[in-house]
């Protein structure tokens, strides 16, 4: 094993962060083999590299093959993957009940159907099952980037009656 001073180990960091892919593979690769016997658990404790990244790159070393790692694939899907039919659904039920901004300021439409209603409306006349649907804060967020706008309804309030006001007034 030759001897590793920190400035090297620091030059060797640097670079490998600098790489992406392959390239950084191989490259610990070459460092693990030349300065630590090609022992990946020591390139772990010295440099802080994966072991099993510098195994893989190890490997592809020795064999001359390269590993292509889907990262892509990694991660959970979107519901609109996962259900291709959700978005013709979703706006099949709020289409009757949206409008459009009445100032045509913004192109959003804005709806007075709320996401717990969408999700039970999906329930009962789409077919879906409760297993399979997305939670209500997932519909909201699909809704949002369908272009509809959840808005709150504001209650309905009173009319003041003008002659009860005037009464109030004669009495005191």
């Amino acid at each position: 094993m030759k001897i590793l001073d920190n400035t090297i180990i620091k030059i060797c960091k640097e670079t490998s962060f600098a790489l992406t892919g392959s390239d950084r593979r191989i490259f610990q690769a070459k460092i693990t083999n030349e300065y630590l016997e090609g022992n990946q658990n020591r390139a772990e404790s010295v440099f802080g590299w994966g072991r099993n990244t510098v195994k893989l790159g190890l490997k592809e070393l020795e064999t001359g093959y390269t590993c292509y790692v889907e990262v892509h694939e990694r991660g959970k899907k979107k519901t609109e993957e996962k259900l291709p039919n959700i978005e013709q659904d979703i706006k099949a039920v709020v289409e009757p009940s949206s409008q459009v901004d009445p100032k045509f300021r913004t192109s959003l439409t804005y709806t007075k159907i709320t996401a717990k209603a969408v999700r039970k409306a999906l329930l009962d006349f789409k077919g879906y099952t409760d297993q399979e649907l997305p939670t209500e804060r997932t519909i909201s967020n699909i809704l949002n980037r369908l272009g509809y706008t959840l808005k709150r309804v504001q209650k309905t309030k009173p009319k003041k009656n003008q002659r009860d006001r005037c009464d109030f007034q004669k009495r005191t």
